[in-house]
């Protein structure tokens, strides 16, 4: 099917409408048969990587490929509401159950629906997002926190990790939106954010100590946990640490390899904070990885200037450049998802014994 080059987001000076097609089309050209986005031809696949790349599609006006990724988490999706950590071709590798991974659906499904307006997909593909968020929920701790994962035995993890955590309070307060155009009553939903936005908000050591990586840095302010003030000041505190100059994010801040797809998540966090000129510089950064068929290395370390993995392109570092110049160029109607435009308000809930109380001071402030 052809597509309307014009129609497609750019960042003009950077990247071009005709570039990003052809970054859809390598992620076209990807796609199994049943629906399936794995990382790379012959690689494996997650539930959250695999949303990132069906968002991409959508926002590109692959919309039957985006769906056809949608119908393939509704057939593998288990009794539970979870996915498999990992699967190769339509065999699970890796059976952990990952809390985060579980819960994106809900954000690629409201994003879908922000860029289609196609209601009765969504509509068909509402059971298998309630599933989804319910099974999360299930792990909500008492301080609002989720545990990360639950492991191959069945046993879950007794801890949360920020990242995750942010990214499930983001895709919570999708969940929240869906189900209030869909006419829906998900109050449990809106509580549980609530809880857990507070936690991400205000009590640091609630979460595992995973700071040397640069999504723990930005994370919590893609999610909209915190504040424009408490988001900039973040973002200064860690700048040195995690971006190196002149090349992009550090994906560890212990070691100089730079990651595109960090860069580009990085851009639109800086983006959602009104730092545009700096999201616009580390987004032409990023270009360094771009391959001229439109895909983009996963990693470039410094200063051999190799790739790392060698030689690997990944799905979700093309899905990540997509969504980045989308948020840049303002073009698409879910270009501002992650400025958490078109969200409802959650209302910060402190546990009962918070020291901070209900209207205490974030600490991030």
């Amino acid at each position: 099917m052809s597509r309307r080059v014009d129609a497609l987001p750019g960042v003009p000076g950077i990247l071009s409408p005709e570039e990003i097609a052809r970054t859809a089309e390598s992620l076209v050209a990807l796609q199994r048969p049943s629906g399936q986005i794995p990382w790379f031809e012959g690689g494996h696949a997650d539930a959250w990587n695999h949303v990132e790349a069906a968002m991409a599609l959508t926002v590109t006006g692959h919309r039957d490929a985006a769906r056809a990724a949608f119908g393939w988490l509704a057939q593998r999706q288990l009794g539970d509401g979870s996915w498999f950590n990992y699967y190769v071709g339509e065999t699970p590798k890796d059976t952990r159950l990952d809390t985060n991974v579980c819960a994106y659906v809900a954000a690629g499904l409201y994003h879908y629906l922000l860029v289609t307006e196609d209601v009765d997909f969504v509509v068909d593909m509402w059971p298998m997002m309630e599933r989804a968020l319910e099974f999360v929920l299930r792990w909500q701790l008492d301080d609002g926190t989720i545990r990360w994962s639950v492991d191959a035995t069945g046993r879950p993890e007794s801890y949360a990790l920020l990242t995750g955590s942010s990214s499930i309070f983001h895709s919570l307060r999708c969940g929240v939106a869906l189900a209030e155009r869909l006419d829906r009553v998900k109050p449990s939903w809106e509580l549980a954010a609530g809880r857990l936005g507070h936690a991400i908000a205000h009590h640091k050591g609630a979460f595992a100590p995973k700071n040397e990586f640069a999504m723990d840095w930005y994370y919590p302010i893609l999610s909209g946990a915190l504040s424009i003030d408490a988001s900039q000041r973040r973002l200064r505190d860690g700048w040195d640490r995690h971006v190196m100059e002149n090349y992009g994010v550090r994906c560890v801040s212990t070691n100089d390899w730079v990651t595109a797809a960090e860069t580009a998540e990085c851009v639109i966090a800086l983006d959602a904070v009104g730092w545009t000129d700096r999201a616009r510089d580390l987004f032409e950064l990023a270009q360094r990885h771009r391959r001229d068929d439109g895909s983009y290395w996963t990693g470039i370390a410094y200063p051999e200037n190799v790739t790392f993995p060698h030689l690997e392109t990944s799905c979700y570092t093309a899905g990540a450049i997509i969504l980045a110049a989308d948020a840049l160029s303002s073009h698409s109607p879910a270009a501002g998802l992650f400025r958490h435009e078109n969200l409802p308000a959650v209302v910060d809930l402190a546990e009962p014994d918070c020291p901070l109380g209900l209207n205490a001071e974030c600490e991030e402030r």
